[in-house]
């Protein structure tokens, strides 16, 4: 039995020294295989912590996330956005710095806590879909947070790590839950919602 690569190497061979000026993400579905889910929520979580770009993140993370919920083998993109190029330097540039994190953390990280498959798949998918609707807000440096969450939830569904699964699920639940309340308050503020007492 071939013995699993680290998430770290699988990034840097994707997205390593030889980066081409531009790819699809067909190619790199194409290269990820069955860590598909994984690695694409990592990047674009990644992606999400880029000034400029965040809310593209939360759009194109909406995609596999709803496609975990219907449990679908790996993401599958529109054919627009599947053959669409974009620029591979900045997300590679954050792929490099990332790495070196990754390698120190996995020495941390391992299998634990086995979850059922299906239904770990579904709630990932449900609280991912949550977390990049969040991306959307047009608030400097409110991405950050929950691409940061995005990208821990990502590592730990990729590495089966049912412990690091379940504090970064607690963790995007309570950060959730500040956000809707905060909202609720705005809204409230407005006059839009009519006062409970």
């Amino acid at each position: 039995m071939t013995e699993r690569a680290p998430t770290s190497v699988v990034l840097d061979d994707l997205l390593g020294h030889e980066v081409p000026e531009q790819v699809t993400f067909g190619w790199l579905m194409d290269r990820l295989g069955d860590r598909s889910f994984g690695i694409v929520l990592l990047l674009l979580a990644l992606l999400g912590l880029l000034p400029g770009v965040s809310a593209l993140a939360g759009v194109l993370l909406t995609i596999p996330a709803v496609q975990m919920i219907l449990t679908r083998p790996g993401p599958v993109f529109p054919r627009r956005i599947a053959a669409r190029p974009f620029e591979a330097r900045r997300l590679a540039r954050v792929v490099r710095r990332v790495v070196p994190v990754l390698r120190a953390v996995e020495r941390f990280i391992r299998p634990r806590w086995p979850t059922p498959f299906q239904m770990t798949k579904r709630v990932v998918g449900s609280v991912i879909l949550l977390l990049a609707v969040s991306l959307l807000a047009p608030i400097p440096l409110s991405n950050i947070p929950p691409a940061l969450v995005i990208g821990s939830i990502a590592f730990a569904y990729l590495e089966e790590d049912g412990l690091l699964l379940a504090v970064a699920l607690a963790s995007s639940l309570l950060m959730l839950a500040v956000a809707a309340v905060a909202v609720w308050e705005a809204v409230s503020a407005t006059g839009w919602v009519p006062g409970l007492l």
